[in-house]
């Protein structure tokens, strides 16, 4: 900041004598960067900020920090991104940044972050979060959050191991001892494939389900596609039954006035939630949504850090919190991000649609959060190639429900053990960009 009588000051001089007066570079800076000669510099070979730790922490120093690519089949558009964290003890964490459409973009970040990183105390958990956030100055997007998130998920998986306890433990659960309560996608069109997909689910304890709606919506639609996407709600409904709960994602591809429309007519069907009826950054346009129906609102998938939720929890826009440990910033993002939602009355449901270390992760906060509803699993009643590599790779069925609910892991940390050498039969096929969908006139498309 400028300091007004030296600034005056200068003026005067520099206008008496020909310019020959010249602003201090304190008083001058505007302080949108530090000039080099009051730079702070590393003297250690640690990241700036370790020393002050000293006397606090533990002897234990990160090493390492390593970014993976990892590709099921050479043309995903979500190739996982997983991280690995090395310290000088032998303990590793492991965790997830997985983003879409971003893959490399988010290695990249990784990469970066490795200054402030090495050489640390990997205990601090918190001081890292902030100085990651913070000292980026600009405030994180989706590559930067899910840069922090794996890298986070690593930090607190090494922390666990050291201390000898699960993570959920560390954060004060668990709530339920019999595991976290979860759904799977909808795997079906017709009556019969949904009526078996509901016998299964009953025989194996399972008590809810989430679908989407057909097609892709103008901001005023015709009365046919509004009563195609009310059939399908209500054909859902219908051959599932009463009993088990249904979660619809918009995914916002309505506008407000489409998606009011809708969630009116299908009160009925007594949905458990409708997510993101409209895109989460619109607040005002989800308040308007919010109040012409008494369904349940969620959203949160999309959003990056506490801070990023804070208006439509404490503005009662939603009733659900639908935040991806992946993108949102890690455990500790989503650990803040549920205590806020709690205080407000809002109930916690995190996405989780990518690999198995961000939803294991995930599984730890919702088994300490008192709020929280119900864990989402990108994957049917039914196991698909990815869970059969899941364990593969962890050794154990990871995010398969056991009578309804995720078993709490009981092994310190995330509760999992993963090597190199078991990614490398996926490599990294490279970022591929996620769907383009447009209308017919060739307008963009929310999909």
């Amino acid at each position: 900041m400028i300091r007004r009588r030296h600034f005056l000051g200068g003026l005067g001089m520099a206008a008496a004598g020909g310019g020959a007066g010249r602003l201090r570079a304190d008083d001058a800076d505007c302080g949108c960067a530090l000039m080099p000669q009051f730079a702070p510099k590393p003297t250690d070979g640690r990241p700036l900020g370790a020393a002050a730790f000293d006397n606090a922490g533990t002897k234990v120093r990160i090493t390492g920090v390593k970014a993976f690519g990892v590709s099921l089949t050479p043309d995903s558009d979500r190739p996982y991104v997983f991280v690995k964290i090395e310290t000088n003890q032998g303990v590793v964490g492991w965790g997830e940044g997985t983003l879409e459409g971003k893959a490399a973009a988010v290695m990249a970040c990784v990469d970066d972050f490795k200054e402030f990183l090495i050489g640390a105390d990997p205990m601090l958990v918190e001081h890292h979060w902030q100085s990651m956030y913070v000292h980026s100055f600009y405030r994180a997007g989706p590559v930067m959050g899910s840069a922090i998130s794996g890298i986070d998920q690593a930090l607190w998986d090494i922390r666990g191991k050291i201390l000898g306890m699960p993570v959920y433990k560390m954060l004060g659960g668990p709530t339920d001892p019999a595991g976290v309560r979860g759904y799977y996608h909808v795997r079906g069109t017709s009556p019969a494939e949904l009526q078996k997909m509901r016998d299964s689910a009953k025989q194996q304890g399972i008590t809810c389900f989430k679908s989407g709606i057909p097609g892709y919506y103008e901001w005023i639609e015709t009365n046919e596609k509004i009563t195609r996407a009310v059939k399908g709600m209500q054909m859902l409904r219908e051959n599932v039954g009463p009993d088990i709960d249904i979660g619809i994602d918009f995914h916002a591809k309505t506008s407000p006035s489409v998606a009011a429309i809708l969630i009116k007519e299908v009160e009925p069907l007594n949905l458990l939630f409708v997510e993101e009826p409209c895109p989460p950054e619109n607040v005002k346009a989800m308040a308007r949504i919010a109040a012409r129906t008494t369904t349940p609102i969620a959203t949160g998938e999309r959003l990056i850090a506490a801070y990023s939720c804070q208006q439509l929890i404490e503005s009662g826009v939603i009733d659900i919190l639908q935040c991806d440990i992946n993108h949102v910033g890690g455990i500790t993002a989503l650990w803040k991000a549920a205590a806020l939602a709690e205080a407000s009355g809002v109930s916690l449901a995190p996405h989780a649609c990518e690999g198995p270390i961000g939803g294991l992760a995930t599984v730890h906060v919702d088994a300490a959060s008192p709020n929280f509803l119900v864990q989402e699993i990108c994957s049917g009643v039914i196991p698909e190639m990815k869970e059969k590599v899941w364990e593969e790779w962890l050794g154990f069925p990871a995010m398969r429900m056991v009578k309804g609910k995720f078993p709490l892991p009981t092994k310190p940390g995330l509760g999992f053990d993963l090597t190199e050498a078991a990614l490398k039969k996926y490599p990294f096929g490279g970022t591929r960009a996620m769907a383009r969908v447009f209308h017919d006139d060739g307008s963009v498309a929310e999909w």
